[in-house]
């Protein structure tokens, strides 16, 4: 019998926390990056942001738009430009069903998170539908009662009854 594979650990190094509030995902990619090597050294000092930024299909291929990734602080002149288009590593029937659903469905690409695995850049992509105000307040309503639940659940074990 052959022996699972872990997972590798991921470190993340730019996630967009506002993406699962402001967005209802759906399905998620991971995606490979194109960088250049002052961008990965950038991003391994967590100089990315990637909280205005989506994804984009042009011409069959994948595009990042609007992340930041800070410029590397021992950079030369050859350091990269802080906010510009950076290519989508998929496969080519991923590319097609991302194409057909976000055409089809009115749905938008949203980056989740940076992250390396095996010294590699990847990105979590996912496919998303924007909440409306009361799917927001519907998510912190909720979210609101989960605390208080913790609360109780906690308070209750460290007091005896008389």
């Amino acid at each position: 019998m052959a022996a699972k594979k872990e997972k590798p650990s991921a470190k993340v190094a730019a996630a967009n926390r506002r993406a699962r509030f402001n967005y209802e995902i759906g399905q998620t990619f991971e995606a490979g990056i194109a960088l250049t090597g002052t961008e990965v050294k950038s991003l391994r000092e967590g100089g990315g942001n990637l909280r205005e930024a989506y994804a984009q299909l042009h011409d069959g291929e994948v595009f990042l738009v609007g992340a930041n990734i800070a410029p590397y602080r021992q950079g030369n002149l050859q350091n990269h430009e802080p906010v510009r288009e950076r290519k989508l590593l998929l496969h080519r029937h991923e590319i097609e069903q991302l194409g057909r659903k976000v055409a089809e469905r009115g749905m938008t690409l949203v980056p989740l998170q940076l992250y390396f695995v095996d010294g590699k850049v990847k990105l979590e992509l996912g496919l998303a539908r924007g909440k409306e105000g009361v799917d927001k307040r519907h998510a912190i309503a909720e979210r609101d009662a989960r605390r208080q639940m913790e609360r109780a659940v906690k308070e209750g074990y460290g007091r005896r009854r008389p």
